[in-house]
C-alpha cells in the first residue's frame, strides 16, 4: 500500500504551482495520474521516486517510511522502476546489457525471461541506435522490471508512438503489471489508454486531486446540469477508439468528436439527431 500526503511548491514558465495531494493506493493497483499539462502529474511522480524532495508531508510504501519531516530515503534505496517518454537507454550497451544493468548481480534468469516476454530475443545483441521507438520502449520497460521493483512509475511512456503500437504496448504493460504483481503509477493524457490499463484514476488540476475512482467513475459519471446550454446536432459517423467509441457530430456547421462508452454508443446511427448537454449525448 502507498500512502502519501505531500506538499511541494514548484516555479516554472507558468508561474508557481503549489502541489498539495493526499491519497492511498492499494498494493497491486494500476493508477493513472490524469489532468491538463501543468496540473502537477509529473511533479507527483518525481516526488514518489525521490528525484525531487517534498517541502512537507509523508510518504509510506508497504509500511516503510520513504519521506517524513525527519527522514528522506535516498532514491537508490527505494525499490522502484521508472520508464520515461525518452527511453533513457545506454547507447553503448546492447539490449541485453541495458536490461541486465537494472538487475541484481547474478539474476540472469530474470533478464532472459524479460527479453523473451518483451519480444526482444532477436534483438538482444543490438545497440539502441538500431531499434525502433517501440522496441526501445520495450527495452526500457524490461530494464525497469529487472530490478524487481515494489513500485513501477511511468511518465507518459507511450505518447510518442503511433496508435497501433500504443495499443500493443498498453496490453503488454497491463500483462506485465499482473505477471509481476506490481503496484503501478502512470501519467497519461490519453483517455482510451486510461480505460485500457487503469484500475484507479487520480485526476489533478492546479496541484490538487479533484476526482478519484475507476476510469468510469471519473470520466463517465459527470453530473448532468439541465441549466447549462444544450447543443443539438446530427451524428455523422461512429468509430471504435480503443475501449471507447468516437462519435462525430455536426453542430452548427462544426464537427465535434465525443467519446462514449460502448453502451451509450450502441443506440446511435449516422443521420440521427442528438442533444449534447453537460458532456453527454442524449437521443432526441
Amino acid at each position: 500500500m502507498i500512502e502519501f500526503s505531500l506538499q511541494k511548491t514548484r516555479r516554472g514558465a507558468q508561474g508557481a504551482l503549489l502541489l498539495d495531494v493526499r491519497a492511498t493506493l492499494a498494493t497491486g493497483s494500476f493508477t493513472v495520474l490524469s489532468g491538463a499539462s501543468g496540473a502537477g502529474k509529473t511533479t507527483l511522480l518525481r516526488l514518489l521516486c525521490g528525484l525531487e524532495q517534498p517541502d512537507s508531508g509523508t510518504l509510506h510504501v508497504n509500511g516503510e517510511c520513504w519521506f517524513a519531516h525527519d527522514r528522506l530515503l535516498p532514491v537508490q534505496q527505494r525499490r522502484i522502476g521508472m520508464v520515461f517518454q525518452d527511453y533513457a537507454l545506454f547507447p553503448h550497451l546492447s539490449v541485453r546489457d541495458n536490461i541486465a544493468f537494472g538487475a541484481a548481480r547474478g539474476d540472469e534468469a530474470l533478464v532472459s525471461e524479460l527479453i523473451m516476454l518483451c519480444g526482444l530475443s532477436e534483438l538482444a545483441k543490438q545497440p539502441p541506435a538500431q531499434l525502433s521507438g517501440g522496441q526501445k520502449q520495450r527495452v526500457a520497460l524490461a530494464r525497469a522490471l529487472a530490478s524487481r521493483p515494489q513500485l513501477l512509475l511511468l511518465d507518459e511512456p507511450l505518447s510518442a508512438l503511433d496508435h497501433q503500437l500504443r495499443r500493443q504496448l498498453q496490453t503488454m504493460l497491463r500483462d506485465m503489471h499482473r505477471r509481476f504483481s506490481l503496484t503501478t503509477v502512470m501519467v497519461s493524457h490519453d483517455l482510451g489508454e486510461i480505460f485500457a490499463v487503469a484500475d484507479h484514476v487520480l485526476q489533478l488540476d492546479n496541484g490538487k486531486i479533484i476526482a478519484r475512482g475507476t476510469p468510469a467513475e471519473v470520466f463517465l459519471q459527470t453530473q448532468r446540469d439541465s441549466s447549462r446550454v444544450a447543443l443539438h446536432g446530427e451524428v455523422l459517423a461512429l468509430h471504435a477508439a480503443d475501449v471507447m467509441w468516437r462519435v462525430t457530430v455536426l453542430i452548427a456547421g462544426e464537427l465535434v468528436d465525443v467519446l462514449l462508452c460502448q453502451n451509450d454508443a450502441a443506440g446511435l446511427v449516422p443521420g440521427q439527431r442528438v442533444r449534447l448537454s453537460a458532456g453527454a449525448l442524449q437521443l432526441r
